[in-house]
């Protein structure tokens, strides 16, 4: 677990690099694809509730560090949406558009969710998003076309993210 775990954070690490350079560049309606959830939802659905609250944590800390959001808070939704869909892990046969298309698009709405009770809680800290203003919904439109593409460019490296066990 420790290897995929760790593999999958170097991919957040260059998403998240990716997201806040050059595709902050490209944003529409100031909304960027969130590559690194793409990342958690693929390693929670493909190996289970534990790597994906490991990755999601993982990967939560890398962005928290990269962005002004309050420290923990991007880990935290992270950690959350990884056992979310962990918990769906074989529920479904993993078909090439999609499957990888609804489940961008469930943690898309999840996080969404997430962050509008924290921001009750927190009003101040918490950002939130509008769902009157056109943010939201462009986003979640470009993680889920984008889902089926990011899928599919992770399977390349399924010798990386899986972890070979010899058996006797």
């Amino acid at each position: 677990m420790a290897k995929r775990v760790i593999w999958a954070t170097v991919f957040a690490l260059a998403a998240a690099m990716l997201q806040s350079t050059l595709l902050s560049r490209l944003a529409v309606y100031r909304a960027v694809p969130d590559i690194v959830l793409g990342i958690i939802v693929y390693m929670a659905y493909t190996h289970g509730a534990m790597t994906g609250q490991i990755t999601g944590f993982c990967s939560g800390l890398i962005l928290d560090f990269l962005s002004a959001a309050p420290l923990g808070l991007h880990a935290l939704m992270g950690t959350m949406i990884g056992a979310g869909l962990g918990l769906m892990k074989g529920s479904f046969f993993l078909d090439p558009l999609f499957l990888p298309t609804a489940l961008c698009a469930g943690a898309t709405l999840l996080k969404a969710l997430l962050l509008a009770g924290l921001h009750l809680l927190f009003t101040r800290g918490v950002p939130a998003y509008i769902l009157e203003e056109p943010t939201f919904w462009v986003e979640l439109l470009e993680n889920s076309l984008s889902a089926p593409l990011l899928f599919a460019f992770l399977k390349l490296f399924k010798n990386l993210l899986v972890d070979q066990r010899k058996t006797p």
